[in-house]
């Protein structure tokens, strides 16, 4: 990886006019570093995006040479303070006010589950602008978000990742191959593809209740996936670069009740019941190097960049598949991705503060 990151380096480097002089290091970074955190987005995920900001806020807050300033985005794209005055982030990199006020900004950390956060909407549009931001670019964030075109992705990387079937409308053909698909697999996760952590997502055993969570799933997306339901334990590892190097955490696990499985309300709901184990036991070597290995292989084969949390079923007969990969993961209270960098041994704040540095340079 470091062998990557300096042919990727180098490979920058040639791209710049050499006949240019070089910048100082004080003219590289500016000082203070203004980065705006955006979140909320006005979508099912509205409220987590707030908390998860809450999180970043903290850990940035007060971190050396970073001036943070908060918006909140409603579901037209409008972004208002905390007291409720609406900003807007223009093409000059300039967030101006209703009153005339600007202020440049440097970096933006799009705080932002679900659309446009995760898939790719906003990131197109900092690009746009040239502006650098923290997390995955606009192609990575829409594959990953799409359920459908993640498992094609996965497979063409040698990834193994959990049968399904592929519903493109509700027309009697397919419809027909959810009923087909319940009848051999017994037991089936209905999920609207175009949605994230777990929103639209329905555990189906009959075909009354499959009837109306296809009809519930092609309401939030165009596109249905039919998943084989599996007895499994569920795994996750957070994947990111840390001082230069990709760091692949070792799984923690979730566990959920036994009535249910990790369903949007029971990942971030205060009341949740399900249990979260930081580094999960009893897996053997050769299990833990295939989950390494894949998820080192989905990182740096989807092109994702500075953070992921992507997730694994490990079934009764051993088999391991990946399930998903957040290219924005959760970070609240009870979420995984920062209490699995913590046990790492890394600090949040100084893997921020690195990122947004190296961004602005």
């Amino acid at each position: 990886m470091a062998d990557a990151l300096r042919l990727s380096a180098l490979h920058k480097a040639t791209k710049m006019n050499m006949n240019s002089p070089a910048p100082s290091p004080e003219s590289r970074v500016p000082s203070p570093i203004n980065t705006l955190l955006i979140c909320g987005g006005g979508g099912s995920e509205h409220e987590v995006s707030l908390r998860s900001a809450d999180f970043i806020e903290r850990q940035l807050g007060h971190a050396e040479g970073i001036a943070l300033v908060r918006v909140e985005m409603d579901g037209n794209g409008r972004l208002t303070d905390r007291h409720g005055r609406v900003r807007q982030l223009a093409q000059d990199r300039m967030l101006r006010g209703e009153n005339g006020e600007a202020w440049e900004v440097h970096y933006v950390i799009p705080a932002i589950h679900g659309y446009p956060g995760e898939t790719g909407d906003l990131q197109s549009q900092l690009e746009l602008f040239g502006i650098p931001y923290y997390g995955c670019g606009p192609e990575a964030s829409k594959i990953c978000f799409n359920k459908v075109t993640t498992k094609l992705w996965l497979s063409a990387l040698g990834i193994d990742n959990t049968p399904y079937q592929f519903l493109c409308s509700k027309e009697a053909e397919d419809v027909g191959k959810a009923g087909m698909a319940l009848q051999e697999w017994g037991q089936v996760f209905i999920k609207a593809s175009n949605q994230g952590s777990s929103v639209g997502c329905y555990k189906v055993g009959s075909a009354e209740a499959l009837e109306e969570a296809l009809e519930q799933a092609f309401a939030l997306s165009p596109y249905v996936l039919v998943e084989k339901c599996l007895k499994v334990r569920e795994l996750e590892v957070a994947a990111y670069p840390y001082d230069g190097e990709l760091v692949i955490t070792p799984p923690g696990e979730v566990c959920a009740p036994t009535d249910t499985f990790y369903s949007y309300e029971e990942k971030y709901s205060e009341g949740s019941r399900a249990v979260t184990h930081v580094e999960a036991q009893g897996l053997s070597d050769a299990q833990l190097g295939w989950i390494h290995e894949a998820a080192r292989r989905a990182f740096i084969g989807l092109q994702l960049k500075d953070l992921s949390r992507i997730d694994f079923f490990l079934t009764d007969d051993g088999e391991i598949y990946l399930n998903e990969v957040n290219t924005f993961p959760g970070m609240t209270s009870i979420s995984m991705f920062p209490k699995m960098m913590e046990n790492a041994g890394h600090d949040f704040r100084h893997y921020m503060t690195n990122l947004i540095r190296a961004a602005v340079k």
